[in-house]
């Protein structure tokens, strides 16, 4: 991530934390579908992303092109455009991770929209034809949004729902498994957790999930959400990922070292 655009994160996310709770979950999905709207209209992405244009000036375009939307969603598009993006689709970006922000912390304490999430992808992955109908460029973006609506409407949250409902209609070059990825991270760093994959050939025990997040919060500083995948193909061990970090201890991965220095 380019320097301009951290700092116009950090920017953004500021003036979010500041609105509190006049962000609810409806100023939420604005928020996100304000940013597809932007998308979706090449000349008002230009104006706003445009460093040299005048902050008032954009201030007053959002307040008349979203004039029917919540002061609090007119607020973060006005903290978008004021600050220096390294690129239009950073901008975008930007406005995703807000709105993904503004809904997740709508959630109440015991939702979990980070397993949900998870949940989700393990779904979307272990049906071709599921991921291929989400996935498409054929596809309509209304039609996708209606899709999510009737695989996990009644069985997920709203805050999730919407989530999901909004990265299908706004992929931005991204398959479904990053674009489920980058929204649970967004979710957890919002709820200062970080998110653990953690793969294993059989199911672990409450006992050693719950050891494996200990371990992880105290190596990391942080929370841990895991989202724990069983994969016989490792044979035995655990590989564990934390963003960029991997930690790899499956007999799988030895086996295949072991049969590099033998071919060396």
């Amino acid at each position: 991530m380019r320097s301009a655009t951290r700092e116009a994160l950090t920017s953004t996310r500021a003036v979010l934390a500041d609105l509190g709770g006049s962000v609810d979950l409806g100023a939420g999905v604005e928020i996100l579908a304000s940013g597809r709207a932007i998308a979706g209209a090449p000349q008002l992405l230009g104006l706003l992303s445009d460093p040299t244009a005048d902050v008032v000036g954009k201030k007053v375009l959002i307040d008349r092109v979203f004039a029917g939307q919540s002061d609090a969603t007119r607020a973060v598009l006005t903290a978008v455009a004021g600050s220096r993006w390294s690129s239009q689709q950073d901008l975008l970006a930007g406005i995703e991770d807000a709105g993904v922000r503004a809904v997740a912390a709508t959630a109440s304490s015991d939702t979990s929209i980070e397993a949900e999430l998870f949940a989700f992808e393990t779904a979307v992955r272990s049906d071709a034809s599921l991921e291929l109908a989400l996935g498409t460029k054929l596809g309509s973006p209304a039609e996708k949004a209606a899709l999510v609506e009737r695989l996990i409407g009644s069985k997920a949250s709203a805050q999730t729902t919407a989530i999901v409902a909004h990265l299908v209609q706004q992929p931005r070059g991204r398959r479904i498994g990053e674009l489920v990825r980058d929204a649970s991270r967004i979710v957890a760093d919002q709820a200062g957790k970080l998110v653990a994959t953690v793969i294993t050939a059989s199911p672990l025990s409450d006992g050693q999930a719950a050891r494996v997040a200990r371990g992880l919060a105290e190596r990391y500083g942080k929370d841990i959400s895991v989202n724990h995948v069983v994969d016989p193909a490792v044979v035995g061990g655990v590989r564990v990922q934390v963003g960029g970090d991997v930690i790899d201890g499956t007999v799988s991965t030895r086996l295949s070292e072991l049969r590099l220095q033998l071919a060396g």
